[in-house]
């Protein structure tokens, strides 16, 4: 099952609540086609906040409405994807959580997950725009696989973390690194306005398994590619290692980290590192999770 929350047709991208959540009934490629509104609910996020059965209720509703009456089946080409949990009450994010991105940055494979967090409003959609802020131009890409929860839980056993996933997402930690750079806690690079684009589906564990590809392109050229296997700590680690810390909720999303390949580690023919400027294109695409695509403002 594919899970997508849209703005309502004219409405101001600004404005809160100016959403409405979907089922993806038909995809082409990355591409979703056909959609089925889930009456009731305002986006992703409140969707799952629904105790079971009624969040699966609301489905099988929506599907036999849609089966009765074909107009209620909406062309999603013409849809644009908002934010996919706009209100998560955490977002964790997980630093060099790569092979890969561990050893170009010359570190020790960790013993503990490295934990930082996100803000609400640090979070954007698939297809919005990223600013460059006035304050640091060194803006960097990490594409990353985002987990988000489906049920409640504290204290979760490894071996039962798989039953509080509610699914995964395309994501990307954009980061400010001159104000990440600052100090030796990562929070102020991490937390700009608008800057982690979340999306465009939530796909349920039963059509979506850590494993397939991860690609970031910066005006098409590829910056990013690894398996979401590669992760030395993996989705049901972190859920049960987070939710010692504190009651995970329904639509929290854990950031699993991102692969080699950030414009950090990077230097241009002129030695200067290729940070993304105002104009370039940033895409972020995961095999089965769809694609984003953020213009640089």
């Amino acid at each position: 099952m594919k899970l997508c929350t849209y703005r309502l047709p004219g409405s101001d991208p600004e404005t809160p609540g100016a959403t409405f959540a979907a089922l993806v009934t038909e995809t082409d490629g990355s591409r979703a086609t056909a959609a089925v509104e889930l009456e009731g609910v305002i986006d992703v996020g409140d969707f799952l906040s629904l105790p079971e059965p009624h969040r699966t209720g609301m489905v099988d509703a929506a599907l036999a409405a849609a089966a009765e009456d074909p107009t209620r089946v909406l062309d999603a080409t013409g849809l644009e994807p908002a934010t996919l949990i706009p209100f998560p009450t955490k977002v964790f994010c997980i630093g060099l959580n790569y092979r890969n991105h561990i050893l170009e940055t010359g570190l020790e494979l960790p013993e503990h997950p490295a934990v930082f967090t996100k803000f609400a409003q640090s979070l954007t959609g698939p297809a919005d725009p990223i600013e460059v802020p006035a304050e640091d131009h060194r803006l960097d890409w990490e594409g990353e696989l985002c987990v988000v929860i489906g049920e409640p839980g504290r204290r979760i056993p490894e071996d039962q973390a798989a039953a509080h996933i509610a699914g995964y997402a395309v994501s990307n930690d954009v980061s400010v690194r001159g104000y990440q750079g600052r100090t030796t806690e990562w929070t102020q690079g991490k937390v700009w306005e608008g800057s982690t684009p979340i999306g465009p589906w939530l796909v349920t564990p039963d059509e979506f398994t850590p494993g397939a590809r991860i690609t970031t392109r910066v005006n098409g050229e590829v910056m990013q590619e690894d398996s979401t296997g590669d992760l030395v700590f993996g989705a049901e680690k972190l859920v049960s290692y987070l939710s010692d810390l504190v009651t995970l909720l329904p639509g929290d999303l854990i950031l699993t980290g991102t692969p080699a390949g950030v414009a950090l580690a990077r230097k241009n023919d002129d030695g200067r590192r290729p940070w993304l400027r105002a104009g370039d294109v940033l895409e972020t695409e995961i095999e089965g999770l769809g694609l984003q695509r953020n213009e640089i403002r």
